[in-house]
């Protein structure tokens, strides 16, 4: 497949980059700086910069054969909308977009913990909610992780629907290297069109 990783020269973004490489997908990793993507040259791989802010930029990046798997991230708020309506304004054949669990369409299932995570979010929450249901509109899937770490993929992963949500735990994490391959299962085999997916660590 015709992969589009966007921050990719960040943790997660590396993972999805550097998995998609291994299962033998062809990528073009995107990056503000594409000189900080920390991964060896490859005949699959393709580096370009790239900016959210900049629509048009996306554009000439993504196209309608492209599968766009995001692990954009920031701190401030504005961000995720724009580069969510930039990538979907350039008509990509599937978006798989990184969000948060307990915010947006995960806050119900999640329970009284997600008063914690808008406190920590603060005016970045709405910008997080706006821009996963501007993918899930255009029939993309939002995967809601929890805390993430660095660690490897767990053995014992597995993806749900959001009627099989845990409570909120701000202790339990999830390794970004398992997010990953959920997302690219996601990119291989839909589950979840137009839906939030939680990726589990068991």
């Amino acid at each position: 497949m015709n992969l589009t990783v966007l921050a990719a020269s960040g943790r997660t973004g590396m993972a999805l980059t550097r998995q998609a490489l291994r299962r033998g997908h062809t990528v073009t990793a995107v990056a503000r700086d594409p000189e900080r993507i920390a991964l060896p040259d490859s005949l699959n791989l393709r580096k370009v910069a790239g900016d959210v802010n900049d629509a048009a930029r996306i554009g000439a990046v993504v196209n309608g054969d492209s599968v766009v798997l995001s692990a954009l991230g920031t701190d401030r708020a504005g961000i995720l909308l724009t580069g969510a309506r930039a990538v979907v304004a350039a008509g990509p054949r599937r978006v798989i977009w990184l969000g948060a669990y307990g915010t947006g369409k995960s806050a119900d299932v999640a329970g009284e913990g997600v008063g914690m995570l808008a406190k920590m979010l603060g005016d970045r929450l709405a910008d997080k909610v706006e821009a996963d249901n501007t993918v899930l509109a255009a029939g993309g899937t939002v995967f809601h992780a929890g805390m993430l770490v660095d660690g490897p993929e767990s053995p014992r992963r597995r993806t749900v629907g959001l009627e099989a949500g845990p409570p909120f735990d701000l202790g339990a994490t999830v390794s970004r290297e398992t997010v990953a391959a959920a997302m690219l299962d996601e990119a291989e085999a839909p589950g979840f069109p137009g839906a939030v997916a939680l990726p589990l660590a068991e």
